[in-house]
Formats: C-alpha cells, sequence, structure tokens
C-alpha cells in the first residue's frame, strides 16, 4: 500500500545524507534554452537544466509548488501539428540524469495550466507520451531528490504502434463476477489483492488486506455459484503474527502443493504464515531473507532448477521466493523448506538498471524465476534468474515505454514468457519471449479492440505454452486518469486471452454492466487522495481446469453504476471465467457426434434411401461427413454436416436394392475418419437389420 511513500521517504533520507556535501554546489539555472517549437516536419527539441542542489517535495502533497526559485525548472514548449496528425502520431517528452540515485519528476501542462501529463516514479528517464495537440505547454521539471544532478530532456514525434493485436478467432469466454459477503471482515478494504488456487482442491483464496478467504464454487449450474469462507491467518489457528497489522498484503498459492502464505510486510520484512489445511491451521515463516528490502513484497515459487548442487539440501518438492524493494536495488531470497526459513537476500537490479519498484514474481516450470519492472533503462522488462536466485539478469521490451502501473509475467507450459504491461502510452500490451526474455515478439496492444486509451494493474496467467490471459483495469477515456478535478472515465475490469502464443487475442470486457471505478485512478502512492482507494495492483490465477480468476477490488459499489457517482470502495471481488476455452487444451469443450436414429425406405422399384439421425451430444461445435454401409462394404460418403453443439440433422443416402434379396445389414458412421477429438467415441455407428423381399 505504501508504494510511493516510500519511495519519497528514503528520497529525503538520500537528499539529507547529501545535502552537507553539495552544499557549495552553483546554484542550478533556467532551463537552456528556455523555449522552443516542435512541429511534423521539425524534428525533435532538446533543451538541459541545473545543476540542482536543493530537492522540492512538495509534491507529496499534490502539485509541485514552483514558488521557491530554482524549485522547478520550466520549459515553454509550442506544439503545431496539422489536422488528423494525431491518428498516427504521439508527442514524447522524456528528462534523463547521470545518476540514477538522484529522482526528478516530469510534468506537462497546458496554456491553461492544468497538468496533462506526469511522470513522478523514481525511474530514469522518466517519459511522457500524450496526443500532439497544436498549442501551448509548459514542461516542467522537479528536482525531487537532485543529489546536485542536471538533467537532458527531449521533446519528440514518435510513430503510434500497431492499431492492435490481430483478432483471435476462439470464440470470447463467459465471465462472472462474484462479489464477498460484506459481512467478512476486510470485505470493503480489499484494495491490491491477491488471488490463488490449489489443483488439488480446487479451492481459491483471495487476500483482503488483513483477512484470507476460501472460495468455492459449484460449476454444476450456470453461471457457477461461490461459497466464501473466513480463514484468515490467526493467533488462535498457530499464526501469532496474523491479521494484525500490514503495511502491503501479500497470498501466494503453489497451485501444485495447495500451500498457502499470508504476508504482510512489516518494514524490513514481513509477517508470514502458511497453511496445509486450507486455513483450519498455519506455521510461522521467517517471512523473508537477510537484507530485504522495505516495500513492495512479493512472494512466489514453482519447480527448483535442476543441476544446482544445492538441491541435495532442499527439504521441501518445491522453491519459494521473498521478493522486496529497497533504496537502491531490489532483493530475492530463495527458501528451500517450503517457506519456513529464507536464505540470503541476493539483490536482482540496482538503480542504474532499474527503477526500485518491481512486480511479482513467478517461476517457470524449468524453474526459471522472472521478476518484471516498469522502468529499465527507458524500457519495460523482466529481470531473470536460471540459477535458483543466485544471479540476476535484466532484459527488456525494446518499444515499451515507462509506464505508471507494475508490469506481469506468467510463463507457459515449455518456457514462452508473456509481459503484460501498461505502456507510457496508456494501452495495453503483451509482449512474447521464446528465449527467456532475450528477445521478444508479438508485442501487441491488447485493448485496441475495446477501444481503450487508459490501464492501469495488469496481471497474468498462464497454462499450455501456446495459451496466455491477461486482465487489466481500463477505460475508454483519454487524458490524464490521475486527474482527480476533470478526469470523468468509466472504468471496467478486461480479460485478454490468446490460445496461438500471442499471434492473436481475443479481449472481454469481464464488468460490462457494473463499473470498476468512475473518474480518476491515483497511481501516485500516499500523496494521493481518496481515488487511491483500489490501492497498487489486482491478482490473478487459473484452477485445474484452466479457468481464469481475477482477483480485484471493486471500487463503484452500491448506487455508483446506476448514478455514476464514485464512492471510492475497494470490494474484494472475484471476476471467473465459466465458459469457453480455457488456458488448457486438455479442457477444452468436446464434440460428441452420435448417430441416435437410422432407418430405411425400401421402395417395390429398387430406389430406396437411407436416413441417419446425426446428433451433437457434446459442448462445442463440429463438422463431419456421414458413411453409409451396407454388408460391410462402403455405399457411400455424405458431404461435412455442421453440428452446433446440441444440435441434430438428418443424412439420408440413395440405396438401390433392385438386386437384393434377403436381410442386410446397414450401418451408419459420423466422423469416418476418427478425425475428432469427442468425449465419448462409442456412440459415432448405428446399425439396423433391412429385409428385403
Amino acid at each position: 500500500m505504501q508504494t510511493l511513500s516510500v519511495r519519497r521517504r528514503l528520497a529525503l533520507v538520500a537528499v539529507g545524507a547529501t545535502a552537507l556535501a553539495i552544499s557549495g554546489a552553483v546554484a542550478a539555472s533556467g532551463s537552456t534554452p528556455s523555449s522552443g517549437t516542435i512541429t511534423d516536419t521539425s524534428g525533435a527539441r532538446t533543451w538541459t537544466g541545473g545543476p540542482f542542489a536543493v530537492a522540492n517535495v512538495t509534491a507529496q502533497a499534490g502539485d509541485p509548488v514552483c514558488s521557491v526559485p530554482q524549485s522547478c525548472d520550466d520549459y515553454a514548449l509550442t506544439v503545431a501539428t496539422p489536422a488528423g496528425y494525431g491518428d498516427t502520431n504521439n508527442l514524447k517528452v522524456s528528462v534523463g540524469w547521470p545518476n540514477s540515485a538522484a529522482d526528478f519528476d516530469l510534468y506537462v501542462l497546458d496554456s491553461s495550466g492544468a497538468t496533462v501529463a506526469i511522470a513522478a516514479s523514481s525511474a530514469d528517464p522518466e517519459v511522457v507520451v500524450l496526443p500532439p495537440t497544436s498549442g501551448k505547454y509548459t514542461v516542467r521539471v522537479v528536482p525531487f531528490a537532485p543529489l546536485g544532478q542536471s538533467y537532458s530532456a527531449s521533446a519528440a514525434m514518435v510513430t503510434k504502434a500497431g492499431d492492435g493485436a490481430p483478432g483471435s478467432t476462439a470464440p470470447a469466454p463467459s465471465i462472472a463476477n462474484y462479489g464477498a459477503p460484506a459481512t467478512l471482515p476486510d470485505a470493503h478494504n480489499a484494495g491490491e489483492p491477491s488471488i490463488g488456487n490449489s489443483f488439488k482442491t480446487g479451492s481459491s483464496f483471495y487476500q483482503a488486506y488483513l483477512s484470507t478467504y476460501k472460495v468455492t464454487f459449484n460449476d454444476a449450474v450456470t453461471p457457477p455459484a461461490a461459497t466464501w469462507k473466513d480463514v484468515s491467518a490467526k493467533a488462535a489457528n498457530g499464526c501469532v503474527v496474523g491479521s494484525t497489522a500490514s503495511l502491503d498484503p501479500i497470498l501466494y498459492t503453489d497451485s501444485t502443493t495447495g500451500r498457502t502464505f499470508e504476508s504482510q510486510l512489516s518494514g524490513v520484512n514481513s509477517l508470514t504464515c502458511y497453511t496445509d489445511d486450507e486455513g483450519v491451521t498455519w506455521h510461522p515463516s521467517t517471512g523473508g531473507g537477510i537484507p530485504s528490502g522495505v516495500d513492495h513484497q512479493t512472494l512466489g515459487g514453482g519447480n527448483f532448477v535442476a543441476g544446482d548442487p544445492l538441491n541435495v539440501a532442499n527439504l521441501y518438492p518445491r522453491a519459494v521466493y521473498y521478493c522486496s524493494q529497497d533504496i537502491a536495488t531490489a532483493f530475492c531470497a530463495l527458501s528451500r523448506d517450503g517457506g519456513t526459513t529464507f536464505g540470503a537476500g541476493v539483490p536482482v537490479y540496482n538503480l542504474l538498471d532499474c527503477g526500485g519498484l518491481h512486480g511479482h514474481i513467478m517461476v517457470a516450470p524449468d524453474g526459471t524465476a522472472y521478476v518484471p519492472n516498469k522502468s529499465c533503462g527507458g524500457h519495460q522488462g523482466v529481470t531473470v534468474s536460471s540459477d535458483n536466485g543466485k544471479t540476476w539478469t535484466v532484459r527488456t521490451v525494446p518499444n515499451s515505454l515507462p509506464g505508471d502501473s507494475d508490469p506481469a509475467v506468467s510463463i507457459g507450459a515449455n518456457g514462452t514468457v508473456y509481459l503484460g504491461y501498461a505502456n507510457g502510452d496508456g494501452t495495453q500490451h503483451v509482449a512474447v519471449s521464446h528465449d527467456k526474455g532475450a528477445t521478444w515478439v508479438n508485442d501487441y496492444n491488447v485493448g485496441a479492440t475495446q477501444g481503450i486509451k487508459n490501464v492501469v494493474f495488469p496481471t497474468a496467467v498462464a497454462g499450455d505454452d501456446n495459451r496466455a490471459a491477461v486482465s487489466f483495469i481500463g477505460t475508454t477515456t483519454p487524458g490524464n486518469y490521475q486527474d482527480a478535478a476533470n478526469f470523468h472515465g468509466i472504468w471496467h475490469l478486461y480479460t485478454a486471452f490468446t490460445y496461438d502464443g500471442g499471434a492473436s487475442w481475443v479481449t472481454v470486457d469481464a464488468t460490462p454492466t457494473d463499473p470498476v471505478q468512475i473518474g480518476s485512478i491515483c497511481t501516485g502512492g500516499t500523496t494521493c487522495g481518496n481515488d487511491r482507494n483500489l490501492l497498487d495492483f489486482i491478482g490473478s490465477t487459473i484452477d485445474k481446469q484452466g479457468r481464469v480468476e481475477v482477483g480485484y477490488a471493486d471500487g463503484c459499489t452500491g448506487s455508483c453504476p446506476t448514478t455514476g457517482v464514485n464512492n471510492f470502495d475497494a470490494y474484494a471481488t472475484i471476476a471467473r471465467q465459466y465458459a469457453g476455452l480455457t488456458m488448457f487444451s486438455a479442457s477444452d469443450p468436446q464434440p460428441n457426434v452420435a448417430v441416435t436414429n437410422l432407418s430405411s425406405t425400401v421402395a417395390t422399384n429398387g430406389a430406396s434411401t437411407i436416413t441417419a439421425t446425426v446428433t451433437n451430444l457434446g459442448k462445442s461445435a463440429v463438422t463431419t461427413p456421414v458413411q453409409f454401409q451396407v454388408n460391410n462394404n462402403v455405399l457411400s460418403t455424405s458431404a461435412p454436416v455442421s453440428l452446433p453443439a446440441g444440435t441434430s440433422k438428418t443424412v439420408t443416402a440413395a440405396w438401390t436394392t433392385k438386386q437384393l434379396k434377403g436381410n442386410q445389414t446397414v450401418l451408419a458412421i459420423a466422423d469416418p475418419a476418427n478425425a475428432l477429438a469427442e468425449s465419448n467415441e462409442s456412440d459415432n455407428r448405428r446399425s439396423i437389420t433391412v429385409a428385403i423381399k
């Protein structure tokens, strides 16, 4: 929950520690030059500013205050573009500085003084992308933690990415939403929830602040029904530190073993317990490794990397990782005893590589570990370990731009990596890697078909190697979505599905009649107002059948969906897939073609017929021919017959019987080449005996 506040507090510590050393530095100067004009043909504009010795931290309480000399550095930018230029182009403004331990923030104001774009993270460079609308703008650089640094800035026209991902031919999956019973503790205090699922039992687990819920689904009805139960960790059931206090809540369920962890950030570590019996009893954990970071912790796990000599020391069949962000780096620690204790924290990057904040760790089936990050050298990407967390390598998506939300990573059964990221231009992208992030393909905007202009909180899952789903909260309203006074977008939960390795996508509005939020969503940490109700992220998982489940906080409840007045709730909710192709092809709905009736009409002139009724008793459409045989000899094969699920058709074959006498064995066969994978292969045939006199 404290994401940005930690970054701000640590920056102030750094400023205080270095103030004496730079107190004699030359005072900062204004930008050089102080103004410029950019057009569709002018090329980029560049300027510099600094050095800066004094920090301006006033943005922690809203927009930066610039009344003190040298507390802000303004550049007057005039934009002049022809009509329609913004259909295919954007304006990109970037500010960078030599020492990544310093921190500058970037604001763009229009001619009225309204802020139209903000980049105020710990990234170097800070980047904003906005429409190239003609007008006069102020590009404001704020030295939040300058450390005596100067900055270099640029404004350039850039071509927009493609119109979006190719559309999938797969039908759109169906999704239902389930809100927690209001009587559960923290049901309306579920900002930044986590969700997991046990393949052993089918139970799902949802973390809402200090509360852990067990959720089961009855799939015998459509849509399925949900049952929620509070199974929170408490002193009474074995977790002395459970459900007491938290700076950040995190839940992780190992789908293979069913072991579930609930972790509450306590500062430089976390108060953590785990359960092997779905919350009946809980057991204490040391929480993380030493050293650990002070913010944004994440738990995850999976297989160990094979061939590691240290695997002989494993006391549990599955690896568990604890990662967290610190002042100038992030640490990950490995547990070899199922999360009871952790080894030493290992730096996964430093400020020269990436900004401090990271997303949730995911482990591939071969044991490779991935931690996503929204800002690494001006791009989004992952830091990767292929040796059980001993060493880490940063790998980025070349065309990505730093964003405001943590990216999310998932890995398919054979190692294909899917990175879902909120791009700096406001669009939701997914990029695919087949070599652990060394190169990337199929980097598509998966929200384009829905007209989405702003997104937050991507989360990702994968199953089969060619199947993945990325969920996110998005709106069709463009502009500065953090402008509480002027942004009025309607936000929905979306999930994009791929069944061909990211070559095509089908994106579904999971909340079409019930917005998740109306108005602004602040991703600026604890400097925000009440529009930070959703906090920093959402979560997703899959069940044993591969159905996608998304845990999110609903910010628009009660009368909000009908009145349009947001009540800034944080209501514990799960969006769950109940129909359509899942993440596992083995669970795909299958046809079942049966010959349900067979008859014959014998004509005295020998022009007889055989008629078969073919029925699809399965759950997916199918096309198949029907073959007719007489006395084990093929009489004819029909043209292919299309059968939607639950439908029947009759097929008739001509049969010449003039020269025949006595009993004839007539057989009809659906799917005669046995080309279809069916739920029941035994009812494709039907035979009758026809007596001819």
